[in-house]
């Protein structure tokens, strides 16, 4: 007979899962035994992490909505979803306000902030069957010391990870009552291999100009391990932001760029 009070199959869900922050929460997942699900528009980097992981994949743009409601339709098909890890975001160029085209501002808000609540609201339903299942559920959107603190040249990215942050806010007091928790995860310096390359155009200098002198960035696997710890937290607890940086920035505008060392008393 089946023991009716056995642990259930953990589901998460993780967007922009085919490079960076994304893919790397996919492998620490598939570490600690949960089934993931994981959602990009690139079928190669996919299948690749599938191999290495055994993870599912989805292809998807969560700027269609046809691809929201098919990435909807195979969750609910493969049961209850615990987690759902709201990856997918960028920034676009360095422009100033003044000169940015509307149509970047307009990308950017696209990319971090409307397929965030495409996701969130198509897969809600399976969310609360997960936490019916499980005693909690788990809404964990990746936003960025970007959308706390301005800075130039930052503008649209700006403006798209504050309003991401507004609206995980609002969401979290809309659930309020129900056994869902909603997570901010808020990276200030993260070395990835795409991030700063989409970012500069592909100005390998200015990737490299970004990070020069920098000791210990952070990685894709430092912000993974926030997001995993936040998930398996006991069902009570929920981290409603976290920011995390490297040591050696103190703020969005005290960046050390040397290598650390105690000072003499």
């Amino acid at each position: 007979m089946a023991d009716s009070t056995a642990a259930p199959t953990l589901r998460a869900v993780v967007t922009g899962a085919s490079s960076g922050i994304g893919a790397a929460t996919v492998r620490l997942l598939r570490a600690h035994g949960w089934q993931v699900t994981a959602v990009a528009r690139r079928a190669d980097r996919l299948a690749a992490l599938a191999d290495e992981t055994g993870c599912a994949v989805v292809v998807a743009d969560l700027t269609s909505a046809d691809d929201v409601d098919a990435l909807a339709e195979r969750v609910r098909a493969a049961g209850p979803l615990h987690a759902l890890v709201a990856n997918a975001g960028g920034a676009i160029g360095t422009d100033p306000v003044a000169t940015v085209a509307a149509d970047t501002l307009a990308g950017m808000f696209e990319l971090n902030v409307l397929t965030a609540q495409r996701a969130i609201a198509a897969l809600l339903p399976s969310l609360r069957l997960g936490a019916v299942d499980r005693g909690s559920g788990d809404i964990v959107a990746v936003t960025s010391t970007a959308g706390q603190v301005a800075y130039e040249g930052g503008g649209g990215y700006n403006a798209a990870k504050f309003a991401l942050r507004g609206l995980l806010g609002a969401l979290r007091l809309e659930l309020a009552g129900e056994p869902l928790r909603v997570v901010q995860i808020a990276p200030g310096m993260v070395r990835t291999e795409e991030f700063a390359a989409k970012r500069f155009g592909g100005d390998q200098e200015k990737v490299d100009a970004l990070y020069a002198g920098v000791e210990h960035p952070l990685l894709a696997e430092d912000v993974a391990e926030a997001i995993v710890h936040a998930i398996e937290l006991p069902s009570h607890v929920n981290l409603d932001e976290v920011i995390i940086r490297p040591v050696a920035q103190a703020a969005q505008h005290k960046l050390v760029r040397e290598p650390l060392r105690v000072r003499e008393s």
